[in-house]
């Protein structure tokens, strides 16, 4: 399938071919629920995908790599020269590292702007030393880093029928929700980190704070306040979801069943928690497979019935002329290249 993905975006050059396979490897350990929905992809925009996915996930392991010896100093000095040589490859399409270069080169193929890199650098090392956020609206500022910027990034890849103007709003909304799950299905563990992504004055709303939920994750006691602020947080969630959901329609027809199916199965998480007693302060809530089967089977389908419209409307109308190919890095090839323009 690898080779396939490769061939179909047009990637030949053997050393791009490795970077590429290696981020796939990462998608698929690291991504489950990402990958999956990425399965659904037509075969050409997989790659570009993974690159995306693989710096994102390897950035934050340098940030979350609280096992090794090093200090936050040192992981800053790490982020630096990860920042460094990313920047030298956006310039040139080129990096002995291989999650860089695939990235590059995909930032460069895509017209990708480099200014949603630099952001997501920026929260990438605030994670350094920002360990909680008084107010919801400091945590948005930071997720605009970190997560809004995915979605950007993934809208060139991806393609609208609207002017990526208009999508983009939904775009960054949908990586925004993607991470509000992920935070409130990971407080434990991120409680374990030093971190907590709950804002203080959600948690003050409903008589809960920062000592609380190390307390409960301590002695593995519930609090009735902290069950009404986790709650809180997975309604606020769904309302970013619902933000974001208009989106979708936006997008080129042959990817909205990836994305319809990442979203139904990031809703999933949440409807997972909520079925576990929002017990996420002391263990992970996981969706059950038949639930994530039924979701990918249904993508699927989606997947086939599209692929049938497009046959007819091919047969419709006149005969369209082979896609541009790769000639040099940063040789731009996709819909909308050049346009600024994201959800995971």
């Amino acid at each position: 399938m690898t080779r396939r993905e490769l061939d179909a975006a047009r990637i030949h050059d053997p050393g791009l071919r490795a970077a590429y396979r290696h981020c796939r490897r990462l998608n698929a350990r690291h991504g489950k629920t990402y990958f999956l929905a990425t399965r659904l992809l037509p075969v050409h925009r997989r790659p570009a995908v993974h690159a995306l996915y693989g710096f994102a996930r390897w950035a934050d392991d340098i940030v979350d790599d609280l096992a090794s010896a090093h200090t936050p100093e040192g992981r800053d000095r790490r982020l630096a020269r990860l920042e460094s040589e990313l920047s030298a490859g956006l310039r040139t399409g080129r990096s002995a590292e291989p999650v860089v270069r695939a990235v590059a080169d995909t930032a460069l193929t895509y017209a990708i702007p480099p200014e949603h890199f630099a952001d997501f650098m920026t929260s990438m090392r605030d994670d350094l030393t920002v360990t909680d956020y008084p107010t919801y609206d400091d945590l948005r500022a930071y997720m605009h880093g970190s997560a809004a910027v995915i979605g950007l990034q993934m809208l060139p890849v991806l393609g609208t029928v609207v002017p990526r103007e208009v999508a983009a709003p939904h775009a960054a909304a949908l990586g925004v929700a993607f991470q509000l799950t992920n935070f409130l299905r990971d407080v434990g563990e991120d409680l374990d980190r030093g971190r907590v992504y709950l804002p203080a004055d959600l948690l003050a709303a409903h008589g809960a704070d920062r000592a609380l939920l190390e307390w409960s994750r301590a002695t593995g006691k519930s609090d009735r306040r902290i069950l009404a602020a986790l709650e809180a947080a997975a309604a606020l969630t769904r309302s970013v979801y619902r933000e974001a959901e208009p989106g979708i329609g936006m997008l080129e027809p042959r990817v909205r069943p990836c994305i319809r199916t990442a979203y139904a199965l990031y809703g999933g998480i949440l409807d997972a928690i909520a079925d576990d007693g929002y017990g996420v302060v002391h263990r992970r809530s996981v969706v059950p497979r038949t639930r994530r089967a039924g979701a990918a089977l249904a993508g699927l389908g989606a997947i086939l019935t599209a692929r049938a419209r497009t046959r007819v409307r091919r047969r419709e109308l006149p005969e369209r002329g082979p896609e541009p190919s790769r000639t040099a890095p940063g040789a731009g090839r996709s819909a909308g290249a050049g346009r600024k323009g994201p959800g995971t």
